[in-house]
Order: structure tokens, then C-alpha cells, then sequence
């Protein structure tokens, strides 16, 4: 994943938070590496999830954009769900998904500045 940001300093430490929700614990939630002294970082990480295929259709994937800092609170850049409640783009990429086990669907989405969940 490439995130371009519009922020100001090169200070900046970027991290992506999952989230699988509804929530299954601590194995719901994964964190990329943060991404040091950059504007437009490259996330080229993969994770997964052990569940049943056809426990996925329930789920919604919440993905989110952090500015990482350290002992001060992360700043929200932005993020999107992917799920059976999203819209759009964004819910025809959860289908092609679900119709397309074991196969990798790669899709652009544009985050969204709505309601999340605090980082870490």
C-alpha cells in the first residue's frame, strides 16, 4: 500500500492498523512496521487471519492511517472499512474477495477522514 499525505514535516512516522471486527481479541488486530522520515511511505506487508471462509461474510475489515508519535497521541491521517456494510468501490473489493478465496484482489480506496478507532 502507498499512502500520499499533504503533511508538512519530514518528520513524520506512518503506521496502518487492521481490524477485523466484529472483534475476535487480539488476533483481530495487526499493525504494519512504521514508516520513518517520509511523506509518501510503501507498505508492502502481508498478514492473516485464521478464520473460516464462511465466518469472513460477517466481518468487516477496518483499516486505518496513523501519523505514529512517539510519547505525544497519534494523529489520524485516515482510513476505510471494507465489508459487507461498506459502499461502493469498497464493497464490490470485499466481494470479488469472498468469491476469490486464496487468490489476491488489489484495489485502490481513498481514506476517508470518518469515525475510528484509536491506535495502540
Amino acid at each position: 500500500m502507498e499512502v500520499k499525505s499533504g503533511l508538512a514535516s519530514y518528520n513524520n512516522q506512518f503506521v496502518y492498523y487492521f481490524w477485523l471486527k466484529p472483534d475476535m481479541g487480539k488476533k483481530a488486530k495487526h499493525k504494519t512496521q512504521i514508516k520513518r522520515k517520509t511523506l509518501n511511505p510503501e507498505f508492502n506487508e502481508e498478514f492473516f487471519y485464521d478464520i473460516k471462509h464462511s465466518d469472513l461474510a460477517k466481518k468487516s475489515l477496518d483499516v486505518s492511517v496513523w501519523d505514529y508519535d512517539i510519547g505525544k497521541s497519534n494523529d489520524y491521517i485516515g482510513g476505510c472499512q471494507l465489508g459487507i456494510t461498506a459502499k461502493g468501490e469498497r464493497l464490490k473489493h470485499w466481494y470479488e474477495c469472498l468469491k476469490n478465496k486464496d487468490k489476491k484482489i488489489e484495489r485502490w480506496h481513498t481514506l476517508q477522514n470518518e469515525n475510528h478507532v484509536a491506535s495502540d
